[in-house]
């Protein structure tokens, strides 16, 4: 399933990093963030979406701490 997602990252270097992390969870098939558009699209079965958003904005808030993401 692929969702799209409002997020509130400051730079692009950031972005980069918090990209590279959700690619690497276990479930994720594929996840991008553009970061002129502040949206992150990700691709991953349904059934661990909830989860997976929970471990994204953990995961993003440690690499930057003002990351938001619109659910």
């Amino acid at each position: 399933m692929i969702k799209k997602f409002n997020i509130e990252v400051d730079c692009a270097n950031c972005a980069a990093k918090i990209e590279t992390a959700i690619n690497e969870m276990p479930d994720v098939n594929n996840a991008s963030i553009n970061f002129m558009a502040q949206k992150l699209i990700l691709d991953a079965p349904e059934e661990h979406m909830e989860r997976l958003i929970k471990e994204i904005k953990k995961a993003a808030r440690r690499i930057e701490p003002d990351f938001e993401m619109e659910c």
